[in-house]
């Protein structure tokens, strides 16, 4: 099992009551401790590296929740900085750019950088950033496919320029420069909230998909029509490397520490967008807004907010206590959905102190992680036998 560090970068410092995004003014942010943190976010994806993790980064806008708001930007830096990790953006909210090439051109620099430790993510981008994007929501999916099929063209074609003419995007002159370190190109992941028919696609496409912060039964189905795809298509099996899952994850040397943690993760839950922003017309399909109005919404965000940290934890969205226990919970939460290959573990949110993340991480790194990347490894020897 591969297990990637990542944090949101949030800032804080705001209004417990209010708004974090589309409408809090930036007023509210501070530079300098804005500087600060910065600085120790980008210490801990190094910590990261140094201790075995691979790193996994995101980006958001017009949100406190994730001031991180130029991917590309950021995965440059620790393309260059860092050694040893896979460096994951997870992802481009390529549904939201107005150039899909620029998005090609920035991940094959990085690729280059890092000597070949890129991953690519895509994703459609949240309800509240369609606001400031001011992108269609009916949209984003078609959006999201046909940037993705003009990126990959970009990567893989390398006799000159070529002529595109997709539903969105028209060009006449692509030709990308450098092409990507990694040949054909980069690893592709998805993500995409509880969309079915969205995750066959990427089954179809033999991309990596990810999900977050779900409860247990909802990972199993979206991984479930993962493999039934690949089957029913006659495609190739899908293993455990193609299935991704993020977790909030503390460790500690007691339980009571861990749940001080946790209540630092917690706050990522907290209202982040006033209700008119967290389901513009059109961005959910049909069958969820009825499931919605029935009371049977399926939605990460009611998932996050009916029981807090006791169902959170019950369900596998929680991952905090001693070594022992993460451990455990991770191998059960694994089991639970089919098999898991990657664990995108969220180790710092609101306002965790460095010092808390580092020692947490620390623990991780020396006395889970290795037992985790032997996990699959010892499976597959015994299976052998």
């Amino acid at each position: 099992m591969e297990v990637w560090h990542f944090t949101e970068m949030p800032y804080p410092d705001v209004p417990a009551n209010g708004p974090r995004a589309v409408t809090l003014g930036s007023g509210v942010f501070d530079p300098e401790i804005g500087r600060q943190l910065y600085q120790r976010y980008f210490d801990e994806y190094m910590l990261a590296d140094e201790l075995g993790f691979n790193v996994m980064l995101n980006e958001h806008h017009a949100t406190a929740g994730c001031i991180n708001v130029a991917g590309p930007l950021s995965c440059a830096i620790l393309a260059r900085q860092t050694k040893n990790a896979r460096i994951l953006l997870l992802g481009n909210p390529i549904a939201n750019r107005s150039d899909p090439l620029r998005v090609a051109e920035e991940m094959a620099m990085i690729d280059c950088i890092s000597g070949g430790r890129l991953e690519v993510g895509f994703v459609r981008g949240v309800t509240n950033e369609l606001f400031p994007s001011n992108t269609n929501p009916s949209l984003t999916y078609e959006r999201l496919w046909d940037g993705i099929d003009l990126v990959l063209k970009a990567w893989t074609t390398h006799d000159g320029p070529f002529n595109y003419e997709g539903r969105f995007w028209h060009y006449r002159n692509a030709n990308v420069w450098p092409r990507p370190y990694q040949q054909p190109h980069p690893p592709v992941w998805i993500t995409g909230g509880a969309n079915v028919e969205n995750v066959k696609e990427v089954a179809r496409r033999g991309y990596k998909f990810a999900a977050f912060l779900q409860p247990f039964e909802a990972v199993k189905k979206l991984f479930d029509a993962y493999r039934d795809t690949c089957a029913e298509e006659g495609l190739p099996e899908a293993g455990p490397d193609r299935f991704a899952y993020m977790p909030f994850v503390f460790t500690a040397e007691t339980e009571k520490e861990a749940m001080v943690g946790a209540d630092h993760l917690m706050w990522y839950i907290g209202g982040k967008s006033e209700p008119q922003f967290s389901n513009p017309t059109g961005y959910s399909t049909i069958q969820a807004v009825m499931a919605g109005l029935r009371g049977q919404s399926a939605s990460r965000t009611a998932f996050l907010r009916q029981g807090g940290a006791p169902l959170m934890r019950e369900k596998g969205a929680l991952i905090v206590g001693t070594p022992d226990s993460v451990y455990n919970q991770v191998v059960e939460f694994a089991e639970k959905v089919g098999g898991l290959g990657n664990l995108l573990v969220m180790q710092q949110g609101g306002g965790m102190p460095h010092e808390d993340t580092k020692r947490s991480m620390t623990l991780f790194g020396r006395e889970v992680l290795p037992r985790l990347k032997k996990l699959y490894t010892n499976k597959q020897a015994r299976a052998a036998e």
